[in-house]
């Protein structure tokens, strides 16, 4: 037996408890004639000491079951420990069941949120869990990569700094309903956001009480922009030949009806419009061509020398209007190129004519393709690069990112 398991007051306290009862039982006997006095106190003497090991062993037990819970509480593990009493090792048994289920809890817990952070994480847009005083709880990649790293503990207002953002965040926690709001970002770059903001019935374990998530409306802005910049260019650019014909035919049935030499140089010139606005509608099926089948891959194998060549042959005549010259420099090694023909013809056939129409008169449009040496000790080829080149003035550097977009001009005038 080991004593020092058991604070020495506290057994002697427990001790007195039980034996004081007993001692009153034994008197009562004695007095009554029913036990020898010397024999009642042999016998109060005996049972008093099994109690008191019988107390001795239990205290202990407890107290050690005790010091296990703490240990459990502050997520400690704990050790085996030996309990003397029947009850003790009942108590250690169901302690040690308890630190199973809490640890099995505990992992599930943990890998719940480990899934839910690697969920967020994983979101392309924006998102960030608040409290109830629009603290940041926790943010997303994505919202570091937009607002900042060490997100979490700051004042949203201080995070994001629009006024109905914070506004909306207030309505939503005063009507407990879901709004909406539409804000820009001026820097680093201006972008468009659309903003969620969801009040949660209940607040979560970790204080979250609104969701806010972020969705980039720039590029839908932008492609609004460019359809509204197209219609415009195309309404034009159909709108300006329509005119010139109608004004050459109104003239031909009027005061040029019988001038011969006018007559020709009026169906010359109207040949023109009417060949620009061929090339406009088939610029225009030809993209929705494209839009048609930009999921289908194509098969057909397309001699890229061949085809190059036929483009400048064909050019050549426009060229010479522009007293030009087009020179090639196509390597003969070439493998065929897996496209549509046709669409690479037009395609080669824009990029040639537009380096005629605003290259230097009497320049040169030089049209090179060449094999792109992947490894420069002479290992395997690369990639095919073709590169047409005129001697115009350029294009300025602001305009760059926009040459991809349909019927944009950098003279906004035509």
């Amino acid at each position: 037996m080991v004593w020092r398991d058991v604070p020495l007051g506290r057994w002697l306290r427990a001790v007195g408890i039980a034996a004081a009862p007993l001692a009153l039982a034994f008197i009562v006997l004695a007095s009554l004639g029913l036990l020898a006095p010397g024999a009642a106190a042999l016998t109060w003497l005996a049972l008093t000491l099994i109690g008191a090991a019988a107390i001795h062993w239990l205290l202990g037990d407890l107290l050690r079951t005790r010091n296990q819970l703490e240990q459990l509480a502050r997520g400690d593990e704990i050790g085996p420990a030996a309990a003397r009493t029947r009850i003790g090792r009942d108590l250690m048994q169901s302690l040690h069941r308890l630190e199973r289920e809490t640890g099995q809890r505990t992992a599930r817990l943990t890998s719940d949120q480990d899934g839910m952070e690697r969920a967020l994480d994983a979101l392309p847009g924006p998102v960030l869990l608040l409290n109830e005083g629009h603290k940041v709880v926790r943010a997303n990649r994505a919202s570091e990569n937009l607002l900042g790293g060490e997100l979490e503990g700051r004042e949203l207002a201080a995070v994001l700094r629009n006024p109905d953002v914070v506004a909306a965040l207030d309505e939503a926690a005063r009507s407990n309903e879901g709004q909406d709001v539409a804000f820009t970002l001026q820097a680093p770059v201006r972008r468009h956001f659309s903003a969620r903001i969801e009040p949660l019935s209940e607040h979560a374990a970790d204080g979250t009480a609104i969701v806010l998530a972020l969705v980039d409306m720039t590029a839908v802005r932008r492609a609004d922009q460019m359809r509204a910049d197209f219609v415009a260019n195309a309404s034009h650019e159909i709108r300006t030949p329509l005119a010139t014909l109608s004004g050459f035919i109104e003239t031909l049935r009027g005061p040029a009806e019988d001038d011969a030499e006018a007559r020709g140089r009026f169906l010359a010139i109207m040949a023109q419009h009417a060949e620009r606005m061929t090339r406009l509608v088939e610029d225009l099926l030809s993209l929705s061509r494209i839009e048609m089948n930009e999921h289908t891959v194509p098969t057909e194998r397309v001699d890229l020398p061949a085809l190059l060549g036929s483009v400048a042959t064909n050019l050549e005549w426009r060229a010479s209007a522009r007293s030009a010259a087009i020179e090639q420099d196509i390597a003969a090694d070439l493998p065929p190129l897996t496209g549509d023909a046709s669409e690479l013809t037009q395609l080669f056939q824009n990029l040639v004519d537009n380096a005629i129409k605003y290259g230097r008169e009497g320049g040169t449009v030089r049209i090179r393709a060449w094999h792109e040496t992947a490894d420069p000790d002479g290992g395997e080829a690369g990639d095919i690069l073709v590169s047409i080149a005129d001697e115009g003035e350029g294009i300025a550097r602001q305009h760059l990112p926009r040459l991809t977009e349909r019927f944009y001009r950098v003279d906004t005038a035509r």
